[in-house]
């Protein structure tokens, strides 16, 4: 189609609506790319009450928006995380509403670590390491702070949702704020000149570091070095409240105490007025009844004394009762002793006979077993198997051959009577006369 324009015609152009110019190119993502499989890095990753999740893909040169619906979602053996490297398999296509390009996420599945999350990952376990998380260093929060010190932005809802925290719980409590910027090539260093400031005035008993949540890269900040070495080194406790719940950050480990939000660091810096007030007038109540129960009891003791000092007889005879009472406890405490032993007396003697008995059979038995010993080491029995005994004529025992002299006259003694012997040698003497 030409349209005239004085001189020369010249091609018409086509007036698209913009919702045919959408669907035009949503077909001709369609027929160019779909489907299509891309790496990349997740970042802002949030997911829908629907069970919907919603992220961004990007690499160092550019960025895609995805949507992955609750179905896919559901299939994943893992959960995803900004920071992660990922693959998704999808379709492309225009988000109408907005006329945005989307990747509509089919399959998810892990690539290895992100850049940030690499470099997280190895910072946390070198610190580690050098002992900058051991829990045995970290401090308990002060009960009662003479004031609180915030780090954050003056501009960030943090600060506001803070301050917002601590006006509700403890409106008398003194906050401080130490600026400094949450985010940015900058924040690192300002973050530690706040710090660093509120070390040396040394006006406040506990530090909140704060900011709210955000991806990895914007909560970067607080995953430098040398801001995790400043915090370690606080000379007061000190909170950090980065993020929301799911968020950790190098600070959250090297805190003394770990925040979910910067709203819970402020509600575990500042316990609530109204405990307090309500703990004051507990102990009012218990001051005052004691008092009253002290002042009863006292009362009634002057009464007893008063009652005592106008009839001493009441003292007489309660004496007497006592006595009584005694009288009657020690009578009856005799006679159980004497029931005792009369008791045992008589069981005494109804064991004796039998003990007496046993005695003297245990007694008879032992006589019997050392007389057969006895009798075993008589030398009539060994005379019996052939031996005889050798005596000299004062009846002394033979038992060697140099104790016998050539021509003495010896006993020797057999099992059924003695002879008379005389001695015709001895060994090693000459039997021949001098």
């Amino acid at each position: 189609m030409l349209e005239a324009t004085g001189q020369a015609a010249v091609p018409a152009v086509r007036v698209w609506s913009v919702s045919a110019l959408l669907r035009a190119m949503a077909d001709a993502l369609e027929a160019r790319f779909n489907p299509v499989a891309v790496q990349g890095e997740i970042s802002g990753l949030s997911r829908a009450a629907s069970g919907h999740c919603y992220f961004t893909l990007k690499d160092e040169q550019g960025q895609v928006r995805c949507a992955m619906f609750r179905r896919t979602a559901a299939m994943l053996d893992f959960a995803p995380r900004d920071g992660q490297l990922v693959q998704v398999r999808g379709r492309l296509g225009v988000y109408e509403p907005r006329g945005e390009l989307q990747l509509v996420v089919e399959s998810l599945r892990q690539a290895g670590q992100g850049n940030l999350f690499e470099r997280f990952i190895e910072l946390k376990a070198r610190l580690e390491a050098q002992g900058l998380f051991d829990p045995a260093r970290k401090r308990a929060l002060p009960v009662l702070p003479r004031a609180v010190g915030v780090v954050t932005s003056v501009g960030a809802a943090a600060l506001h949702d803070v301050l917002t925290a601590l006006r509700r719980r403890a409106p008398h409590l003194p906050v401080v704020v130490y600026p400094a910027s949450v985010q940015g090539a900058q924040s690192p260093r300002e973050l530690q000149a706040a710090l660093q400031l509120a070390y040396e005035r040394a006006e406040v008993d506990v530090v909140l570091l704060v900011r709210g949540g955000g991806a990895m890269e914007d909560l970067w900040s607080f995953n430098d070095e040398a801001l995790a070495r400043l915090i370690v080194r606080s000379p007061m406790p000190l909170v950090c409240g980065v993020g929301h719940e799911t968020d950790f950050t190098i600070a959250d480990f090297c805190a003394d105490v770990r925040a979910a939000t910067p709203t819970a660091a402020a509600e575990l810096a500042a316990r609530p007025q109204a405990d307090w007030l309500e703990g004051l007038q507990s102990l009012q109540g218990r001051l005052q009844r004691g008092q009253e129960r002290q002042l009863a009891r006292l009362m009634q003791g002057l009464d007893r004394l008063a009652s005592r000092l106008g009839q001493p007889s009441h003292g007489v005879t309660r004496a007497q009762s006592a006595l009584d009472l005694l009288e009657q406890r020690l009578a009856h405490c005799v006679a159980l002793v004497l029931q005792r032993e009369r008791s045992r007396l008589d069981a005494q003697a109804r064991r004796w006979p039998g003990q007496m008995q046993q005695a003297l059979t245990r007694q008879r038995e032992r006589l019997e077993r050392s007389q057969t010993r006895l009798g075993l080491l008589d030398p009539h029995l060994v005379l019996q198997r052939g031996y005889a005994w050798l005596s000299d004529e004062q009846g002394q025992p033979l038992v060697r051959a140099g104790q016998a002299r050539i021509g003495q006259t010896v006993q020797a003694s057999l099992a059924d009577g003695q002879l008379g012997l005389q001695v015709l040698s001895v060994p090693g003497v000459d039997p021949s006369p001098g």
